[in-house]
């Protein structure tokens, strides 16, 4: 129904608009198709709207829609929120609801669609607007007028000038301002294909700011846009509807004025050609403002300022009918005219969509009995005629992008075409055609189907494709325009699930919820984005890809190397490539500039001062960031003089100094190792500098080099930016500088921690504002089975993340479309007080949940819902307000879009909550690798690699060496009392794990020599064991464990092992303790993942073989080499001035790993000491045993291992004195973990002491 505004009630200005009848309005039917529209006679700013039930019934709505217009037409949907469409209605016949609109609407009709009502009643209404009246100045331009307005000179240039403006049209492109300035600049604000665009211009030269990103991109849909463009300075602020975009403009620009402005077409009087040639703008302007003159108007007025024609003030508003098919059941079905045209049969139609594919037109033909399908197929326009028995003919026409098209029909032997303009997205340009011959006899009792087919549509209307999802207008059938309003009225055709008059695309990509870059795409009722190249991830590419700092990517396990870093998460700074140097104890991030070598100053009359200016690859957001969240940063600063001056006396005027901290940075007077302000160098701190007089070396003004060097560690003076050198100019001065990188450690936000330890505890900060996106990562450690870990509240809209049971974690939330919950279970215990990872988003699209590495959990959001997710009360942490479910344990890192919480200042403030929280080893001890050993720090953890093999941040770099004949190391083990008696200083852990039990030993070699002895130990009591590659290139064992007993030998199946490959030697001796005797046992097992070698030397007797051997001397390499928890190749290459090592030849640290391709094989080999000599045949156990009584083998055990590229470990041990008892085993294959080799440990005891005087090995290498 329709009413007028006759009951108009207000002041002056503003006005009340009560539409009630008798009771109320109800229509006679109550379904989805009736509406009631409202004309207020002139265009009003409406505000709000009330609604009521039917006066004395049970009639009213639940629900509604509503709608907009300045003709009657063309009906625009108001949405709150950018995405509701809906108006929750009343409850009852007797409360208002009211609901004022987010932005005013300026309008002169109103349409109300109830969606829902009463379902015991009908449809009834009681309907109240409110606004005020609304008056603008409007200009039409018909594509050939223009204006142009010549700008006085003023006095003095204004900081600011604004251009504002409003336009509809339905031409898709045309220049809608030109703005000329001095200088020959221009601006200009161009519609292409429906997309508004900002050009500037100098001469002939143009540069092109896209602002499709925030632009809509259906401009061109006949209703009001506002455009504003506002300069400040240096940048431009440009405004369309209700989204924003800054554009930095050229330092030129900066101080232009607009001189003319040129409104409708470009106007240009300079040798700039226009942007469009041949677009003027076709459409409506409405308030166009420069500052503060309206320039219509001027216009109107005939102001002498103003040229131009053809311009008409008022707005031309054409009619177009739209329809919209809404969801997969919409369809349009007109019958075919009586009479077609005898010379051209046409069907024409302009349609919108952002789908792909789908199902524009289709009918049948009854001669021949043919199918005519017209659709878009990967956003390419195709027309199918099936025609039965014969071959189905087929064309396309358009690019694969979403079109606006029209297209026609051919009588018989005429010509069947089709135009299409293809556009990017939904917009029009250039065309494509395609043509064929034909004959389609059309009839008046053809049925034509558009969008789609009846659910019972029978044999007339068949959709093999996709339902369209779109608008349609303009359609024709032979030149004569379907009256879309009667087709409304159910005069004419049938449809269903139509929104006829209306066009309801939505542009869901314009502005784009896609953040850091991430590329929007869009269907009718989603989008997508692109995150691929952006660094980010998620539905909105919202959270980074990457860590926050190093120290973060130590804690994962990475070694040194380039990393991308994230400083601020999801925050606006983009990552940036950084080096990581991780040490044993620090993560370092190594910041490079341009110039960080040793640069040379030599003397110049002409130049009184030498400047330096040094400009770093992250931009100045992340270096402050970086300096900020880090513990500690320092950077070189080093000067080298010879009769050049530093600061001079701190009397004086100094001769250098340099720039350095946030942004343009501080001039700095003092020199690195001395306190900022101080006028000092270091050795003025320590009070030793060459002349007492000055407090820095240089400032002595010898004739001779000093020196004046050392660390920045100040980080409020940091980056060093710029340095300038003043004494420079005299005859004989000479200097030399270096800034060395930027250098920090630690991350003060990964390790901001706090404990819980009462269940009625928490942490509250300021409400969390995260409308649109929000992520929340953090990690905890607990032994509880439950707990709430944050919680922040509104008056209906809440999040929350807990702790729901021992393997589960839920993220849940509102944010007006009722209660969402996003679950995680876990397979472990996430109760094992070991730290655990959380991270929770939100956006428009989903909500998101990850724990550890476990796959994520989503929840999808309505698509038609709240998007806003608005909170007012505290955030609580650890704890709700209202004391229960309070988690008990740690929380760390918690950080909200990117912003970290500082728990720890917090928590010194609160009762029931401890800051920090020690326990990080039981996390990340497996990152030590190689026998290194967790150590715990206060906040983090390091890698104590004494006891391994290994050096670096895990003790997962090798410590090898290459090796020549004549070259060799001997390593000699002492016990603890000869050490302490001569005062001297083993390396660490040198006599630990030293009893009878057991020996692990292990070494990796690389070589091409064969026959070859890698591994030689033996003691005083003439016992022995020898590693070595026999004359067939196979490994081979011997070894004499008793004295009164023949030599025995292990061999392993694997051969070829001098071929220049990887290869690993693990050697394991256990001691089972039975009854005052023990067994021992041999395992060997060999693998290519590492390489060793060595060579003996020594005067100790050996047997005829293996002296031939030890004279061969060893060529290649060894690394690794480990005797339980002695490293003797390690110690001789770090440790080399310790008086256990004996280093023979120029030993120099190498890589033995890196130079060839490992070999992967692995054979384990079991070995019982058998009371028979002789060998055994390769891979093959020996189980003889023997009994015998022997004393306890004491004294000095002298161990030599030979190595050509790392010292080998070889292990001797005290046997026992007793009788011993061997047990045979069985060979067992073993397959060796990633470091490359297994280790045995010790399983047995052993009754019998070793006598304290009989304790020395030595091992030679």
């Amino acid at each position: 129904g329709k009413a007028k505004s006759d009951d108009i009630s207000g002041s002056r200005h503003c006005v009340s608009v009560l539409c009630a009848g008798a009771g109320g309005w109800s229509p006679l039917v109550s379904d989805s198709y009736q509406w009631l529209e409202v004309d207020l006679e002139r265009r009003t700013q409406i505000t709000a709207v009330a609604t009521q039930g039917r006066y004395g019934s049970s009639d009213w709505l639940t629900a509604y829609l509503l709608m907009f217009s300045d003709t009657g037409h063309n009906w625009r949907q108001h949405r709150q929120e950018d995405s509701l469409g809906a108006f929750p209605g009343n409850s009852n016949a007797d409360t208002v609801v009211q609901y004022k609109l987010d932005q005013p609407v300026i309008a002169r009709y109103l349409r109300l669609i109830p969606l829902d009502w009463n379902p015991t009643g009908r449809i009834g209404l009681r309907l109240e607007i409110y606004g005020c009246r609304y008056t603008s100045d409007v200009a039409n331009s018909d594509g050939s007028s223009s204006l142009v307005f010549r700008l006085s000179i003023r006095p003095s240039r204004t900081a600011t000038e604004t251009i504002a403006l409003k336009f509809k049209t339905m031409k898709n492109s045309g220049t809608l301002l030109h703005a000329e300035g001095q200088r020959d600049h221009s601006l200009s604000l161009v519609l292409e294909k429906g997309r508004l665009l900002l050009y500037h211009q100098q001469g002939r030269t143009r540069k092109t700011w896209h602002t499709s990103v925030l632009a809509l991109n259906l401009l061109d849909d006949q209703h009001w846009h506002h455009v504003k463009l506002e300069r400040h300075s240096a940048h431009l602020n440009l405004t369309v509807d209700r989204a924003a975009r800054q554009v930095h403009t050229p330092a030129e620009l900066s101080h232009w004025e607009i001189r003319q402005l040129s409104v409708g077409a470009a106007q240009s009087h300079g040798l700039q050609k226009p942007i469009l040639s041949n677009r003027n703008f076709h459409g409506c302007l409405e308030n166009l403002l420069y500052n503060d003159l309206n320039l219509i108007n001027l216009a109107e007025q005939n102001n002498h300022q103003v040229t131009g024609g053809n311009v008409t003030f008022s707005c031309a508003e054409p009619v177009s009918v739209a329809v919209t098919f809404t969801d997969p059941r919409s369809f349009l079905q007109l019958s075919g005219l009586t009479s077609w045209s005898s010379e051209v049969v046409a069907v024409a139609l302009q349609f919108r969509t952002w789908n792909r594919a789908g199902l524009l037109l289709t009918f049948d033909l009854p001669r021949p009995e043919s199918t005519v399908r017209l659709y878009l197929s990967e956003a390419r326009l195709r027309l199918q005629i099936d025609r039965a028995g014969r071959a189905t003919l087929e064309l396309s026409a358009g690019t694969s992008h979403p079109a606006s098209l029209c297209f026609f029909f051919s009588p018989p032997n005429g010509k069947v075409s089709h135009y299409a303009e293809n556009i990017e997205r939904v917009l029009t340009s250039d065309g494509a055609t395609a043509h064929t011959s034909v004959p389609l006899p059309l009839t008046a009792d053809i049925q034509l189907f558009f969008g789609g087919c009846p659910e019972q549509s029978g044999r007339g209307c068949t959709n093999p494709f996709h339902t369209f999802q779109g608008c349609m207008r303009l359609l024709t059938l032979d030149d004569r325009t379907v009256d879309l309003m009667k087709v409304q009225q159910r005069l004419l055709g049938n449809y269903s699930h139509l929104q006829m008059d209306i066009c309801g695309i939505i542009d869901r990509c314009s502005p784009s919820h896609c953040e850091h870059g991430g590329r929007c795409s869009q269907s009718w009722s989603n989008f997508h984005c692109n995150c691929s190249t952006s660094g980010y991830r998620g539905a909105t590419c919202h959270s980074s890809t990457y860590e926050q700092s190093c120290e973060a990517y130590k804690h994962k396990g990475n070694t040194s190397g380039h990393y991308y870093i994230d400083v601020d998460g999801s925050g606006p700074i983009r990552p940036r490539l950084i080096y990581c140097n991780m040490t044993e104890d620090r993560a370092w991030m190594v910041i490079q500039h341009n110039n960080t070598e040793v640069t040379r100053v030599h003397p110049s009359p002409e130049q009184h001062q030498h400047s330096a200016h040094f400009h770093y690859a992250p931009e100045e957001a992340q270096l402050a960031a970086i300096i900020s969240q880090s513990e500690h940063c320092e950077q070189e600063l080093s000067y080298r003089c010879r009769k050049s001056r530093l600061l001079n006396t701190p009397e004086g005027a100094p001769f250098s100094w340099w720039v350095g901290g946030p942004g343009a940075g501080q001039v700095q007077t003092y020199w690195a190792g001395a306190e900022p302000a101080s006028r000092q160098c270091a050795c003025g701190l320590q009070d030793n500098c060459l002349d007492p007089n000055h407090y820095c070396n240089c400032d002595a003004d010898y004739d001779q080099w000093a020196n004046d060097s050392g660390l920045l560690t100040h980080k409020e003076s940091l980056p060093v930016r710029s340095l300038v050198l003043g004494d420079i100019q005299r005859p004989g001065s000479e200097a030399a500088y270096r800034v060395g990188p930027l250098r920090c450690h630690g991350d003060k936000n990964f390790w901001n921690a706090a404990f819980f330890d009462k269940e009625t505890s928490y942490l509250h900060f300021p409400t969390f504002n995260g409308e649109l996106n929000a992520d929340i990562s953090f990690l905890f450690k607990t032994t509880s089975s439950s707990g709430v870990f944050l919680e922040n509240l509104g008056i209906k809209d809440f999040i929350r993340i807990e702790l729901s049971s021992s393997s589960a974690v839920v993220f849940s939330l509102d944010v007006g479309n009722g209660p969402l919950e996003v679950r995680v279970e876990s397979s472990v215990p996430l109760n094992d007080s070991r730290w655990h990872s959380v991270r929770a988003e939100r956006n428009v699209k989903e909500a998101s949940l990850r724990v550890d590495q476990l796959p994520a959990a989503t929840q999808e959001a309505p698509a038609e819902g709240h998007v806003h997710l608005r909170l007012n009360s505290q955030l609580f942490i650890g704890g709700t307000a209202s004391r229960q479910k309070g988690f008990l344990g740690c929380i760390r890192s918690l950080q909200l879009n990117g912003v970290t919480l500082d728990l720890e200042e917090r928590a010194k403030i609160t009762p029931g909550v401890r800051p920090g929280c020690p326990g990080h080893c039981g996390s990340y001890g497996a990152l030590c690798r190689n026998q290194g050993r967790c150590v715990e720090r206060t906040s983090a953890f390091s890698c104590d690699c004494a006891q391994s093999a290994y050096t670096g941040a895990f003790c997962h770099e090798e410590v090898a060496a290459s090796f020549k004949s004549t070259m060799s190391v001997a390593y000699i083990l002492r016990p603890p009392h000869e050490l302490s008696s001569n005062g001297s200083v083993p390396p660490p852990s040198v006599h630990s794990d030293t009893s009878p039990r057991g020996e692990n030993v292990s070494l990796s070699f690389r070589t091409l020599q064969s026959p070859a002895l890698l591994l030689y130990a033996d003691s005083l009591d003439r016992e022995y064991l020898a590693l070595l590659i026999n004359r067939h290139d196979g490994l081979e064992l011997r070894y004499k464990l008793h004295s009164s007993r023949d030599v025995e030998v292990l061999a392993s199946g694997v051969t070829s092992l001098a071929d220049g490959r990887l290869h690993t030697v693990t050697i394991g001796r256990r001691a089972d303790a039975v009854s005052c005797s023990f067994s021992v046992v041999f395992f060997l097992s060999t693998n290519v993942n590492t390489l060793g070698v060595s060579v003996l030397t020594g005067s100790y007797e050996l047997d005829t073989e293996l002296a031939e051997l030890a004279s061969l001397g060893f060529t290649g390499c060894l690394s690794a080499v480990r005797f339980d928890s002695v490293s003797p190749l390690k110690a001789a290459l770090l440790h080399p001035d310790g008086d256990v090592v004996v280093v023979t030849g120029p030993l120099v640290q190498s890589s033995c790993g890196s130079s060839s391709p490992a070999k992967t094989h692995t054979a384990e080999t079991t070995h019982s000491l058998s009371d028979q000599p002789g060998s055994a045949d390769p891979g093959q156990p020996l189980v003889n045993a023997i009994r015998s009584d022997s004393a306890l083998i004491g004294g000095l055990i002298a161990v030599v291992i030979f190595v050509t590229a790392s010292a080998l470990a070889i292990m001797a041990r005290f046997v026992c004195s007793r009788k011993e008892t061997y047990r045979g085993r069985d060979v067992k294959a073993a397959q060796p973990d990633d470091g490359g080799g297994q280790e045995f440990p010790a399983s047995g005891r052993a009754d019998s002491q070793v006598a304290p005087g009989d304790n020395r090995k030595e091992y030679f290498i």
